[in-house]
């Protein structure tokens, strides 16, 4: 799906803003043909998550109404009119006056309708949107799980298998865009270094009739073009750049490329990508970006603050990429489902290396195959749609396709027998999920990421090994010199065992800002420096242990539960607010940061 854009063959508009919005408790908006209009409504903020913009929105996750009128200009008839909506928590169902457009379920990735024949240029132009967040076992992540050890643990408030707030709404911009009839529909970009050379493979797709076209790419000192032949709506160009400037974190180069379908003197389409030129590999103890090694410095994230909820914020995006360059960071996971595609556009301009991850989060396998079907077909649904959007950025160098699921293993930790069968239907799960995202994606490396128990044999499937440990806090807890012998015994082991190298995705510890203790004790701003200092000194010591990302960069809002004060995760190096804890300080001084005024 690419990334709408502006240019003499396309056009495009937001239509995000204030809408029209209502709940709808008793789903009877459909049947009461609200997608006309919304009786009693009242305005809300696209995008944004509902949740906080209202007094009695904030733990609601059912059905709701969002609705719009826009006029589309008469110079678009004729082309191909698409409504796209970039994120719709959980559910969604499109009206276009009057007219279903289409539905889409699952959060956090773009989705977007024809609907030309159902548009009226030059007319004012109604838009519905019903959205609906409701918790489900079925669904990905799942919510109100009432099995195994979820219901050990209930008691938070939503009842989700993550920790994290379900935010529901509109969360990123609702646009209206156009292309031609015979229009580029798809662009495949894979990059390869020989000596000093880029090797720049594109594929492209196109819908319609034409069979030629041609691709260039623009770059320093280097301007070059290949034609593109079409055969079955599908053509492929190779583009050789002698003394390539590649991409890095310390150099984040990116060339412009450019797809246009037709002739010289007549062209129909055309559609612009940055790129950047650079390999990754996984070979024997080591992550080799461009041939070299890399140790990822970084953080788990979340897309959270308050008022907006989960919804699109570009300042505070500027401000976040800020802070990484402050901290002295490389890298973040986007923990635990898909960021912005302007996150990602950020992260190819500045040089950030991102783990991107599904909503997989909290997947369990004690309910029965039925269930356990219907969560590996939305994974795998969630996957491709990802991995489509996300392709061609140069910073996304790796794929995680959950974090933390639940085994029959982990489950007997906590005193609950979970059905045998319940073993092999995960391993077939993974075993089928790793095949299809090497399948789609051969270029990059593939992980799951691991908590406390996690079998060996899931993780053995990984590339990397990705693991989340909390020795010192949610066991040992106060007592960091257990915690970090811990640490060293489990890594040195599953290193021993497995013979790949290891990313520490999460450590961590509650702080609560402006609480200090000597000597350092649990929730303090002490505890926590002293808490990062030993897992990083694990690392330091051992070669195999290629990244360490602390949990978490920012405090996050959570559902309400007796272990998160004022329903919040505090694990954050900064604050809500962004205020840096004596944590961020110790980063800094520790992985070298610098400010905006030091960056080229």
């Amino acid at each position: 799906m690419l990334y709408p854009q502006q240019n003499k063959f396309r056009n495009v508009t937001d239509i995000s803003g204030l809408w029209d919005f209502k709940l709808d408790p008793e789903d009877e908006g459909e049947a009461g043909e609200w997608f006309l209009g919304l009786p009693q409504a009242r305005k809300i903020a696209v995008p944004g998550s509902w949740n906080e913009q209202f007094q009695d929105t904030r733990d609601y996750t059912g059905a709701a109404w969002y609705c719009t009128e826009h006029v589309i200009p008469d110079s678009w008839d004729g082309e191909r009119i698409m409504l796209r909506t970039n994120s719709a928590t959980y559910g969604a169902k499109v009206w276009v006056n009057g007219v279903v457009a289409g539905e889409h379920l699952g959060g956090h990735v773009p989705f977007e309708f024809d609907i030309t024949s159902i548009a009226r240029p030059g007319e004012v132009n109604r838009v519905a949107i019903r959205v609906e967040n409701h918790l489900e076992p079925t669904r990905v992540p799942p919510g109100n799980a009432y099995t195994g050890l979820f219901k050990r643990m209930s008691g938070a408030y939503p009842n989700t298998s993550y920790d994290f707030f379900p935010y529901s709404g509109l969360h990123r911009p609702v646009l209206l865009h156009t292309t031609p009839v015979n229009h580029i529909e798809d662009v495949t970009v894979v990059t390869e270094i020989e000596g000093s050379e880029g090797i720049v493979r594109v594929s492209v797709k196109q819908s319609g009739a034409v069979g030629s076209g041609s691709v260039s790419l623009d770059g320093e000192n280097f301007p070059a073009a290949e034609d593109l032949e079409f055969e079955d709506g599908v053509a492929q160009a190779v583009l050789k750049v002698p003394s390539a400037r590649l991409w890095s974190p310390a150099d984040p180069y990116l060339y412009n490329l450019t797809v246009t379908l037709g002739s010289g003197v007549v062209e129909f389409d055309s559609h612009s990508i940055e790129i950047g030129i650079r390999t990754i590999e996984v070979r024997g103890d080591q992550f080799l970006l461009n041939g070299e090694p890399v140790f990822f410095k970084g953080f788990g994230r979340h897309e959270d603050f308050a008022i907006h909820g989960r919804g699109q914020n570009l300042p505070l995006l500027i401000k976040d990429y800020s802070l990484l360059k402050w901290v002295g960071a490389n890298s973040y996971r986007t923990s635990h489902y898909p960021y912005s595609e302007e996150e990602m556009q950020m992260a190819d301009r500045e040089g950030v290396l991102i783990i991107d991850e599904t909503p997989a989060v909290g997947l369990f396998f004690d309910d029965g195959q039925e269930n356990i079907a219907v969560r590996l077909r939305e994974t795998m649904k969630q996957q491709a749609e990802l991995i489509a959007r996300d392709k061609n950025h140069p910073s996304v160098i790796m794929w995680s396709v959950a974090n933390e699921p639940i085994s029959v293993d982990i489950l007997k930790q906590y005193g609950v027998e979970g059905p045998a069968e319940g073993k092999q239907a995960a391993i077939d799960f993974f075993d089928e999920l790793f095949a299809l995202v090497r399948s789609l994606d051969p270029t990059r490396p593939v992980t799951v990421v691991g908590r406390a128990g996690t079998p060996l044999e899931w993780l053995a499937l990984s590339d990397v090994v990705c693991i989340n440990r909390y020795y010192g806090w949610y066991s040992h807890g106060g007592q960091m010199d257990e915690g970090r012998k811990a640490l060293e015994a489990e890594v040195d082991e599953i290193y021993r065992v497995l013979k790949k190298p290891i990313i520490i995705t999460e450590f961590g510890a509650d702080t609560i800002a402006g609480m200090h203790s000597d000597p350092p004790e649990m929730f303090s701003e002490e505890y926590q420096v002293e808490f990062l200092r030993a897992y990083l000194d694990v690392a330091d010591a051992r070669d195999f242990i290629i990244g360490m990302h602390v949990w978490n960069f920012a405090d996050f809002k959570t559902g309400q539960a007796v272990r998160r004060p004022g329903g919040m995760n505090l694990k954050g190096v900064f604050t809500r607010d962004r205020r840096p804890k004596m944590a961020a300080t110790y980063l800094r001084e520790r992985w070298g940061g610098r400010g905006d005024d030091q960056v080229s």
